[in-house]
């Protein structure tokens, strides 16, 4: 007999649906086997499907929950928008009550803020801060991009920086391209046009873990938070991501942390079997 568990898809980074990112989240008692949360991802076919089960309680009664992500051909270390979404489920679905989530993850502790008690208010996601380190630009970057870069930084991911926000917005990439490159996800990103109400815009592309451009990437401001607060010496920033849904990312350096506020939206509701 197949097994039940409850599934919800949230738009995160979302002022509404069918805008921002959509993610999938599983709720599960304990592990099912890694082949299953694979073959559950790749059915979603979103850019991410979070899974949580819940760890022990701490002396002090804290709770706190195991996350981890799969995209439809891959487990990844860290994903921004699916660890909102799920906090949105703790929340709203599931009845968290305190003000504070606590996960533990690949990428070590991370923690979601609510700042208010209803629908819609924003959540706050306490991530690492990634800074990145400078590296040559390549034939292959231009290509991929279909753009020249004036500088490209890399970690996990790369970043190229773009001279204007009419080059991220307006870009046509060679997908293929991206496969040469040794990277996650790779960044395009440039400075907010004066008066435009953002301080740096972004595009995502990440075919390598089977997401051609992902819609708004969380993950990804942890390494352009530090970037750009350096860059335009100041440490809170509003951030746009350009995709064909976009995003509105509000960001703040805080030493080795950055904090990253979005909103999310409830689409779905339902029952998988396995």
């Amino acid at each position: 007999m197949p097994q039940a568990f409850p599934l919800y898809q949230v738009d995160a980074f979302a002022e509404g649906v069918f805008s921002g990112n959509p993610a999938a989240v599983v709720p599960l008692d304990s592990w099912l086997p890694d082949e299953t949360l694979s073959a559950i991802a790749a059915e979603n076919n979103l850019s991410e499907t979070a899974f949580f089960v819940p760890l022990p309680p701490q002396a002090d009664g804290d709770r706190g929950y195991h996350l981890r992500w799969f995209t439809p051909t891959f487990e990844i270390d860290l994903c921004g928008h699916a660890t909102l979404a799920a906090a949105f489920v703790l929340f709203n679905e599931l009845g968290f009550s305190g003000q504070r989530l606590r996960f533990e993850s690949q990428s070590g502790p991370l923690f979601v803020e609510r700042m208010g008690e209803k629908q819609g208010d924003l959540l706050t996601l306490d991530f690492p801060s990634w800074p990145p380190k400078p590296v040559a630009i390549t034939e292959t970057m231009v290509r991929a991009f279909g753009a020249e870069p004036l500088e490209a930084f890399a970690l996990r991911d790369l970043l190229c920086v773009f001279a204007d926000e009419d080059i991220v917005r307006t870009m046509t990439p060679d997908l293929a391209a991206f496969h040469e490159l040794p990277y996650v996800c790779n960044i395009a990103s440039a400075p907010g046009r004066p008066g435009g109400g953002f301080d740096f815009v972004s595009r995502v592309f990440c075919p390598e873990v089977g997401i051609p451009e992902d819609p708004v990437t969380g993950s990804a401001h942890s390494l352009l938070t530090p970037f750009w607060a350096a860059r335009l010496g100041k440490t809170r920033l509003n951030a746009f991501q350009a995709s064909q849904r976009g995003g509105r990312l509000f960001c703040e350096l805080l030493g080795d942390r950055v904090r990253i506020s979005g909103r999310a939206a409830l689409y779905l509701r339902g029952t998988i079997y396995v």
